[in-house]
């Protein structure tokens, strides 16, 4: 079990503690609404109403034991900035933000947040990424440039395996991991003779220009 605080409790703030809290870790919500704060408070471990903008609350709710932060104050730019650096000035070990734009990420980075994150955004391009192909099953933006497909084998690598390919040579793409039809996990170290076939699904790291050809083959 880890221990999170998530400050902020709109949406997004609200989805991650409760979810956190769901899946068996320990998660103080906390908020400066009342409001927010009683939606979530049956749905946590402990909810507390209070302003992160002032380090005397953090440093009295003890934020500092905690493994991770998460900030989701993404409107006021100056906010979570604040209370960002609050948070590392007090020894928190990893804070996650979300941000609304490129110029907060760099704000927010320029402070010491560990990771940015823009929820709408990747969304959006997780929805683009499924319109756009039938093919892909899953897209994980991991910055502007690159990111992790989740897709059905291209028709071109029927019947080849993956040393005939020569994946990264000739797509400029890295396959990292495997699941074969019928088959419910999947095979994070592949060989080179794993041959591709009808029904495989087949995960793929690389520049999101260049996992997008893959969706052409």
């Amino acid at each position: 079990m880890k221990t999170f605080v998530v400050i902020g409790l709109g949406r997004f703030g609200s989805a991650v503690a409760t979810e956190l809290s769901s899946l068996g870790h320990e998660v103080l919500a906390l908020d400066d609404s009342e409001e927010n704060v009683q939606k979530v408070a049956d749905k946590v471990t402990h909810a507390v109403t209070g302003d992160a903008r002032d380090p005397a609350v953090l440093r009295a709710l003890g934020v500092r034991n905690y493994d991770c932060a998460v900030v989701a104050v993404g409107v006021d730019v100056g906010t979570s900035a604040l209370i960002t650096l609050n948070l590392k000035e007090l020894g928190v070990r990893k804070v996650i933000c979300k941000a609304q734009s490129h110029v907060h990420r760099k704000v927010l980075e320029k402070i010491g947040a560990d990771r940015v994150v823009f929820p709408e955004h990747e969304m959006g391009v997780k929805l683009a990424q499924g319109l756009s192909s039938s093919n892909v099953l899953n897209f994980i933006e991991l910055s502007e440039d690159f990111g992790i497909v989740e897709t059905a084998v291209p028709r071109e690598w029927l019947g080849k395996n993956l040393m005939e390919l020569n994946v990264r040579a000739r797509y400029k793409v890295n396959i990292i991991a495997v699941r074969k039809k019928g088959e419910e996990a999947f095979n994070v170290t592949p060989g080179p003779s794993t041959i591709m076939e009808t029904g495989d699904t087949v995960v793929a790291l690389g520049r999101t220009e260049d996992i997008n050809r893959l969706q052409d083959l």
